[in-house]
């Protein structure tokens, strides 16, 4: 059971840093060439993407290590996982890490 939930995280998570990558090149690519700023709707969504992105990731792999692991380090890191996609739902939380949602002057 371990070794068959291990591979599909496994499998998810590359399927991710794949996508991740691509959403980062595009965003660099755009960052000297601008070709998306006629599309704002796009650029916000790879925006997004590219700031929830990366910590998904970092949840799927995680989940793939401890599965692996004891059950103990397992709960340790579902709980801390679950207690930053908590916060992430708080503005203030938000804002302050990312600095994606823009402050007034």
């Amino acid at each position: 059971m371990k070794e068959t939930l291990s591979k599909i995280l496994d499998v998810i998570g590359q399927i991710l840093a794949v996508l991740l990558v691509l959403v980062f090149a595009l965003l660099i690519i755009n960052a000297n060439f601008h070709f998306l700023d006629g599309v704002p709707a796009l650029l916000r969504a790879l925006t997004y993407i590219h700031n929830i992105g990366g910590f998904v990731l970092i949840g799927v792999v995680g989940l793939e290590a401890m599965v692996k692991r004891h059950i103990v380090f397992f709960i340790i890191f579902a709980v801390l996982l679950a207690l930053c996609v908590v916060f992430m739902f708080f503005p203030g939380t938000y804002q302050n890490l990312i600095g994606l949602i823009p402050g007034k002057a």
